[in-house]
């Protein structure tokens, strides 16, 4: 099956996405950049270009994403230009087989319309025509997965008209150098090309589709409760122009346990986040609490909601399926030292960000064993905001007020934590 669409970063309402600068942004503009200039006759592409599957352009009031489904992974570039106003982006590919290569994105106060070319034997061009001044917000590349093919991701918000005519200044004087030296060129002070790697954040938004997760005695459901915050939380990341993150769903999609942790693997993410908000026959327990994976749990109640969330795909009809030798090796891999340490480094530093405004469970660092938290290679925590069972809890999960903070609060605790990852 394919990804859902939070995960499958399709162009449309809000996020997501999310999912994730992968990882090969092209330092500076790559000669590509200079090809966006008017496209000369060029020499026959290179063997073994990827083909451009589809391109999709949606968007809401506050952004518009550009999603380019690709054979294979491939190289990028975009450029902002003026005369009329738009903004080109082009993959490095060798073929394109778009069924509807133009048009015009329904009600987008931000691209007026949009054309696909074969630019030159090597390039496919997506030009968007601005209906409004614009600036890429994020841009980022997904591996394939499953039935999903290779992703280029481009998130785009509103800019002022000065914001946007310095990107076509920049853009342009970057693309003049790289066409003078014929060579990779990073102009002096252009904090916004695409000239690094961020940290790939992934939001997990427990349970979905046929799989509700716990219920409030007045309906409130867990799925829609974390959905909503996780939406949330993925805009504060964005927002601090430090990360890329994506969510595993968008929408009411139901997605297996181990489905969940293979995307963030496959995307190489540096973060694993899995949202929830349980519920317990004790209706006195309240409070929210992070949680990272160990065998042993930490009380009864840890394992009974680790058991509980386990099973959760059977509970929702689909068996899980036999463990396989690769699974006892991603159990024994977890035992690691490096992957534990980050872990407990990440929930420590989101607690302590969460302490001052939101109440916790006594000693609200956890561990359990939770089957979303067996990524072997990726530093992953799951954060319960609170539980459904208590009165008080529902009435913060249900008051955006309350969300907002929270949010907050996490967002900068993953600050803080990889900020002592670059200390080190």
């Amino acid at each position: 099956m394919g990804m859902p669409d939070g995960f499958q970063i399709r162009i449309g309402p809000g996020a997501h996405l999310n999912f994730s600068l992968f990882r090969t942004l092209l330092v500076g503009f790559l000669a590509l950049a200079a090809t966006l200039l008017p496209a000369q006759a060029q020499e026959a592409p290179p063997v073994g270009l990827p083909n451009v599957i589809d391109i999709r352009v949606t968007a809401t009031e506050e952004r518009a994403r550009l999603v380019v489904d690709l054979a294979s992974r491939t190289e990028f570039a975009f450029v902002s230009l003026t005369g009329p106003d738009r903004l080109a982006i082009d993959v490095r590919a060798g073929t394109f087989s778009v069924p509807e290569p133009s048009g015009e994105p329904a009600e987008n106060e931000l691209i007026a319309s949009y054309l696909v070319e074969q630019a030159a034997p090597d390039r496919v061009r997506t030009t968007l025509t601005l209906a409004a001044p614009v600036q890429v917000q994020q841009a980022y590349v997904l591996d394939p997965f499953e039935d999903q093919p290779a992703r280029l991701v481009v998130d785009i918000i509103p800019a002022d008209a000065e914001i946007f005519a310095a990107n076509v200044e920049r853009d342009r004087a970057a693309s003049s150098a790289a066409a003078d030296t014929a060579a990779v060129s990073t102009p002096a002070g252009s904090s916004e090309l695409p000239i690094a790697t961020k940290p790939l954040v992934v939001i997990d938004p427990g349970h979905g589709g046929i799989d509700s997760g716990a219920e409030a005695p007045n309906g409130v459901r867990e799925k829609d409760i974390v959905l909503a915050f996780s939406l949330r939380l993925q805009e504060l990341l964005i927002e601090s122009g430090r990360f890329d993150v994506a969510l595993t769903r968008q929408d009411d999609t139901y997605l297996r346990l181990e489905e969940r942790v293979e995307l963030a693997r496959t995307n190489k993410a540096d973060i694993f986040l899995s949202i929830h908000a349980d519920s317990f026959q004790q209706p006195e327990i309240r409070g929210a609490s992070v949680y990272t994976r160990d065998e042993n749990a930490t009380d009864v109640l840890d394992k009974v909601l680790a058991d509980r969330e386990n099973k959760s795909d059977v509970i929702a009809g689909f068996a899980m399926p036999q463990m396989a030798p690769e699974v006892v090796d991603i159990l024994l891999d977890l035992m690691r030292r490096e992957m534990r340490v980050q872990s407990y480094m990440a929930a420590r530093s989101i607690v302590h960000q969460l302490e001052p405004s939101v109440a916790l469970r006594r000693f609200p660092v956890r561990q359990a064993d939770f089957f979303v938290l067996q990524a072997p290679d990726v530093p992953s925590v799951l954060i319960e905001l609170g539980f459904l069972s208590n009165e008080s809890d529902v009435a913060n999960l249900m008051q955006g007020e309350w969300r907002d903070r929270t949010a907050e609060a996490i967002a900068r605790g993953i600050s803080t934590y990889f900020d002592s990852l670059e200390a080190e």
